[in-house]
């Protein structure tokens, strides 16, 4: 419930204040008055989006603040799935600045617009004078339906499984044109991996062969250099060998005779242990060098090979190689694999849709089985509201077309007058039917949505005398369950309200403002006085308002 509206630098409205606690309240005030700009600041509120014209200062930014109390509501799981910070008296803040930026809070924290719509749609239903075509609109007429089938949990389960459906029958479609294409590319791309294939690629492989390349190409030079420095370490009367032996045995004397040579004997007998093991590893180097001419020629032809590829595929190394060689082995196996893949995705496709054909005929039932009890409520409130004849007629049909809200075909036929063809309700209607209508599923509504507050704006369009007191016998009643605001040019729905708000304009240092104010008793009765076209200061325009309050 809105308990408590401040509205600031917005329109013609300078700083007004609304005190909101009672179920049902009336607005009234003369055409131009600023009946609409209350509507527009609630919707900003709601998430719609700011205009930097609707500043009426603009040098100082405009704030829209709506109190609301929802405790009884069960919108903790909303709040929290939004990632809002749920409050039992929540508060929501509309900013514009002079800049033209717009900021939204929801308990004092930032939201997003998105967010704020979201919560606000489940807090005030604004039903606006050109909303009563909304009757006609599909989608409007099968969030009835569900509302008074009390589909929420089942819609749910059906837009999940929907979504899953689509998913499915995309990626199916995504795999088809991929096919395809591999089709038309396999034979090329599996020739190229045979290539790739029969090089048998490693990484590090055309670093050994390159090593091994250039070490048969100069095994002799390598010969003749490796067996001088054998020579040069093992030589008996020169060599490093011979030499360093004959310097260790010294100083292991030298030692003997003095101790603070231990260090150098030591340091000699390490080099001597090292350059043995040297001249060791060196022979057996040298041994194992031999010219291998068709070592070298294979080696060569695989290099050549490699290089030859590398140039194909545009690439420098052979890890790139490798890396395309995994793509067309990716390529290929599509095409080799794509029946398998297919049939497993027909076959997926085929047990979602059994699955969603089961929730939504479930969905088409509970619908259905709806349709009679909201022509016969809406049938028997339009016979209390003037239309005595009037006929509703739900024709429904499972089509067994997958759509985002189902797959039924529901339509709405109506008929105002004894003896007329039933057709289409957006057709046949008039402005006043429509309000009536409205107002008839508004209130059936009320029955089923747990909805805090219900905004009318002139509702009563086209109706006057006493159907319009029945309307207001109406909205009183649905305001015993929640809140209700009439914004309302009638004296007989005016009269049914617990506080009565009058909207004014002012002109203060030359500039127009709107005000509103709680009109007492007395200013009430010389409210209703003037909307009854009477001159407010006669006995019988004041004894008819008189009677309307009672």
């Amino acid at each position: 419930m809105l308990t408590a509206l401040g509205i600031k630098n917005y329109a013609l409205i300078e700083d007004i204040s609304l005190d909101l606690t009672e179920n049902f309240s009336i607005i009234t005030g003369e055409t131009g008055a600023g009946k609409s700009i209350i509507l527009g600041a609630l919707s900003l509120l709601l998430g719609k989006r700011a205009d930097l014209n609707a500043i009426r200062d603009s040098e100082k930014k405009c704030v829209i603040e709506g109190h609301f109390l929802i405790a009884e509501y069960g919108l903790k799981s909303l709040f929290e799935s939004n990632d809002l910070d749920y409050e039992d008296e929540t508060i929501i803040r509309r900013e514009i600045l002079p800049s033209g930026k717009s900021r939204a809070f929801v308990n004092d924290s930032p939201v997003k617009l998105s967010n704020l719509s979201t919560v606000g749609n489940h807090l005030i239903d604004i039903h606006s004078q050109h909303e009563t075509l909304s009757v006609g609109s599909t989608n409007y007429q099968y969030r009835i339906l569900d509302i008074v089938a009390q589909n929420a949990d089942i819609s749910k389960e059906y837009q999940a499984n929907f979504k899953k459906f689509q998913v499915l029958k995309q990626e199916f479609e995504t795999l088809k044109i991929q096919q395809q294409k591999a089709d038309e590319a396999y034979d090329y791309n599996l020739f190229l991996l045979t290539e790739l294939e029969e090089a048998k690629l490693k990484p590090g492989i055309q670093e050994d062969w390159e090593s091994t390349q250039n070490k048969l190409s100069h095994v002799e030079e390598l010969q003749e250099r490796i067996g001088t420095s054998v020579n040069l370490f093992e030589d008996e009367s020169i060599g490093i060998i011979t030499q360093l032996r004959e310097a260790n045995q010294n100083f292991q004397k030298v030692f003997q005779l003095d101790s603070s040579f231990k260090d150098l004997s030591e340091r000699i007998s390490s080099v001597l242990i090292e350059m043995e093991d040297i001249s060791q590893e060196t022979q057996n180097e040298f041994e194992e060098l031999e010219v291998n001419p068709v070592l070298l020629e294979d080696i060569n032809s695989k290099l050549e090979n490699l290089y030859n590829l590398q140039k194909k595929h545009h690439v420098d190394n052979i890890e790139n190689l490798i890396e395309i060689q995994s793509e067309l082995e990716e390529k290929v196996s599509l095409k080799q694999n794509a029946e398998a893949e297919l049939k497993k995705f027909e076959k997926a496709i085929s047990e979602q849709k059994s699955k969603l054909e089961s929730i939504a005929k479930e969905l088409y039932k509970s619908r259905k089985n709806t349709t009679k009890i909201i022509k016969t409520s809406v049938e028997n409130m339009l016979a209390d509201l003037g239309i005595e004849d009037a006929q509703l007629k739900i024709e429904s049909e499972f089509t067994g077309e997958f759509a985002a809200r189902g797959a039924d075909h529901f339509q709405w036929l109506f008929s105002a007058n004894k003896g007329n063809a039933l057709q289409d309700i957006k057709k046949v209607a008039s402005g006043g039917e429509l309000s009536r209508i409205t107002l008839a599923i508004k209130s059936l509504l009320a029955q089923y949505d747990n909805l805090p507050t219900i905004v009318f704006d002139e509702i009563d369009t086209g109706v006057s005398g006493d159907v319009a007191n029945k309307m207001g016998l109406i909205m009183q009643d649905m305001a015993k369950s929640m809140q209700v605001i009439s914004i309302t040019h009638l004296p007989q729905i005016a009269a049914k309200g617990e506080k009565h708000f009058k909207v004014f304009k002012t002109t203060v240092n030359q500039k127009t403002q709107s005000n509103i104010k709680v009109l007492s008793k007395e200013e009430r009765l010389q409210e209703l006085a003037e909307m009854l076209g009477g001159d407010k200061t006669s006995d019988s325009a004041m004894a008819h308002a008189a009677s309307l309050l009672k």
